[in-house]
């Protein structure tokens, strides 16, 4: 698939967490499950929710929700957990629900100013645009690796 320019397209899964959306690079993505029996970690940050068995893989699942400090989740059946992989360590992030893929070229992205004291900023690494609607570009790494 050619875009003009010859530019680069980036493939994003977008998710919905309450009534924002959220773009994954498909990248990073191992798999998308069904909701799946989490087990409660003693001691674990708030946004953890615990760790599910995958196929023998034991995989700590995180609540964007409470990560990002909006309601707890509520599970229906289009309850989703997205399993990425960064570095071979896998993570699910728990989503209200899986959309679709879309395709994204660096024209469609807006980068975000960088704000250090704004903790959201280590989260997002930009803002998708596909038509008149935006889908918030989730920085992975950072939504890991951060310690809150």
């Amino acid at each position: 698939m050619e875009e003009n320019n010859n530019q680069e397209v980036i493939q994003y899964i977008v998710a919905k967490i309450g009534h924002e959306q959220y773009g994954v690079n498909i990248q990073h993505v191992h798999n998308i499950e069904r909701m799946l029996r989490i087990t409660r970690v003693p001691k674990a940050p708030y946004y953890i929710k615990g760790v599910v068995n995958l196929r023998g893989d034991i995989i700590p699942v995180m609540s964007l929700r409470l990560k990002f400090r909006l309601d707890p989740d509520e599970y229906t059946n289009d309850t989703r957990i997205i399993i990425v992989k960064i570095d071979g360590n896998p993570m699910g992030f728990i989503v209200d629900e899986v959309k679709e893929v879309i395709n994204l070229t660096e024209d469609n992205i807006e980068k975000i100013a960088k704000d250090s004291s704004d903790e959201k900023n280590i989260y997002v690494q930009g803002v998708g645009k596909i038509g008149k609607e935006l889908v918030t570009l989730l920085n992975i790494d950072g939504l890991i690796n951060t310690n809150d």
